[in-house]
């Protein structure tokens, strides 16, 4: 457990996997147990949405219920904390199993970063032509060698209205839940100790756990 479920996840799982409980008996034992889940902090945005770049239009427009994978993808980044510095994580979620098809970990949040990722997706995932990319309006996402990247690839970018998180709901949750279950339970000494971490967390407990919604 290590402070990283809740019970309403828990609750989900056990049900995924064929055992009759109802949500009331999981606190109840988790309470029991002494099982609790680390509470949700606050980070600061990362994103930098002053600049003069094009923008583009919200093709998503809040529609996250999507009926096939590889239909559309969302992406955001975040910072991670450690004694020698900034980490800042980019990842690219396909809204149909809600699951991480490309990341990238760097020190600079540059447009390199979110490119990476962006190419990360299209190795793993070899989407056809008309993919939604959904993002903020951040500087990287609008940069011309990443809407380059896109063009290349048949990739529609679509961008959030300015200032409005809920318009990239889905990448905005995966944050939340890596910081609540892992970032906020350590304090890392260097980046590799922090990389190594969100690098399991994403290949085992984000794919092994993570629940469609």
């Amino acid at each position: 457990h290590s402070g990283r479920y809740g019970s309403p996840r828990i609750h989900r799982q056990l049900v995924k996997e064929g055992h009759n409980c109802n949500i009331k008996r999981v606190v109840r034992l988790m309470k029991l147990m002494g099982l609790r889940a680390i509470q949700k902090k606050k980070f600061k945005k990362t994103t930098d949405s002053n600049h003069n770049l094009p923008l583009k239009e919200n093709l998503l427009n809040r529609n996250f219920d999507v009926s096939k994978p590889n239909k559309v993808w969302a992406s955001d980044i975040t910072y991670i904390p450690t004694a020698e510095g900034w980490l800042y994580l980019a990842v690219v979620i396909d809204l149909y199993s809600r699951k991480v098809v490309g990341w990238s970990i760097n020190k600079r949040m540059t447009r390199q970063l979110v490119i990476d990722t962006l190419n990360m997706g299209i190795k793993n995932r070899n989407p056809k032509k008309g993919l939604i990319f959904h993002s903020d309006r951040g500087s990287q996402y609008a940069s011309h060698d990443f809407q380059k990247e896109l063009w290349k690839n048949g990739i529609r970018s679509s961008m959030s209205r300015k200032g409005d998180c809920w318009d990239n709901a889905v990448a905005e949750s995966f944050f939340s839940t890596i910081k609540t279950e892992l970032i906020y339970q350590n304090n890392y000494r260097t980046r590799q100790q922090a990389r190594q971490d969100i690098f399991e967390y994403i290949a085992v407990y984000q794919n092994a756990f993570y629940i469609k919604l």
